[in-house]
């Protein structure tokens, strides 16, 4: 007779297949509705329109000359540089084209080059992200240095005024990204001149010293040394506050997972991610990252496809029980600066997984 121990462990491997077939039904789905072929007008209209935009943006810049006026056009080339890098998401997904070498270079020359930013770091990390959403060690997107994510990582922080401060880093999470921006520019630069191993290592400091020194260089020569500082700071704490708050609703205040928790593609993606709700004027501003629940289910589908994938996945997961999350934009962000309120003040799994506790139970 089979003890109990056996009798559990059998049901959870019938229960863990069963789970495993769910994702491959609903990606049967999603294929036959013709969700994942390419949009090719749709993007090269986007690509052909970065440079052209961009000229003109600097054209203008130079154009209205030194004057404190220019800190319009910072707030104008943060939300620019941000699309772009929007843009340059969706090739390094492999949205755009069916190469994989179009795909690389096309990320390189928004990231690197038009907007600054490292691919090879940006890909290091976001790799591990898609692998791993909310999971504890192995996410690195909840593992920051001046956010505390987890109740685990509160233990790790001393002294009275770090206390203060992580009890109500909730209240100062948004304020903080103002710095986001100067920290991708270092992180991607720290990673290109560090020792780890890099594909294309030359190429991304070429294109980086251009992006990077060319633009600075412009601010110095066209405005007075101030105003140049103020712009280069202004466009930096917009363009990091504009993509950390688009960034931001996507899983922050999501069920937080064990390192050793083994869940099934479908669960762990859909589970620890959230959509916002909205019109196509969302999706244009989050550059849809709005959709983050079938991006991370289907990180190759096309950006305009995501859209008509959602009410499909909401309602498969509606059919297995699954919970499928969607929040309006500024009740996302009240979820995110409570829950990292909560967290800071000590709470245990503020926001605990029911998957993970029948799955720990087990």
């Amino acid at each position: 007779m089979p003890t109990n121990v056996n009798v559990t462990r059998t049901r959870a491997r019938a229960v863990g297949s069963r789970q495993a077939s769910d994702f491959t039904a609903l990606a049967k789905t999603i294929h036959d509705s013709g969700l994942m072929r390419r949009r090719y007008g749709y993007y090269w209209t986007k690509l052909a329109a970065v440079p052209v935009t961009l000229a003109a943006c600097i054209i203008a810049f130079v154009c209205i000359g030194d004057t404190w006026w220019q800190m319009i056009t910072a707030a104008v080339f943060a939300v620019l540089f941000t699309q772009i890098a929007f843009l340059g998401h969706d090739a390094a997904h492999r949205q755009i084209f069916v190469s994989g070498k179009w795909n690389d270079w096309t990320t390189l020359i928004l990231g690197n080059l038009f907007v600054g930013l490292s691919y090879g770091w940006w890909q290091h990390k976001h790799t591990r992200h898609h692998a791993n959403p909310n999971k504890i060690d192995s996410d690195p997107d909840i593992e920051v240095p001046v956010i505390t994510f987890t109740p685990e990582r509160l233990a790790r922080r001393r002294g009275r005024a770090a206390s203060w401060l992580i009890a109500h880093q909730g209240v100062f999470f948004f304020p903080i990204l103002v710095l986001e921006g100067l920290s991708l520019h270092l992180s991607g630069l720290q990673r290109v001149f560090g020792r780890e191993p890099l594909k294309r290592r030359g190429i991304e400091i070429a294109f980086l010293t251009i992006r990077i020194g060319g633009f600075a260089a412009l601010a110095f020569l066209v405005l007075s040394p101030g105003v140049a500082a103020a712009f280069l700071g202004v466009q930096l704490a917009l363009f990091g506050v504009y993509m950390g708050a688009s960034f931001a609703p996507n899983h922050k205040g999501m069920p937080v997972v064990p390192k050793e928790l083994k869940i099934d593609f479908l669960r762990r993606q859909v589970m620890m991610s959230r959509n916002i709700r909205g019109n196509r004027t969302i999706d244009v501003a989050m550059g849809g990252l709005n959709y983050q629940i079938e991006h991370h289910l289907f990180p190759s589908m096309p950006r305009p496809h995501l859209r008509h994938a959602a009410p499909i996945v909401a309602a498969y997961c509606a059919e297995l029980d699954v919970p499928y999350l969607e929040t309006g934009l500024f009740q996302s962000y009240g979820i995110v600066v409570r829950y990292l309120n909560r967290v800071g003040l000590g709470d245990r799994d503020p926001f605990a997984c029911p998957l993970a506790a029948g799955r720990l139970a087990l």
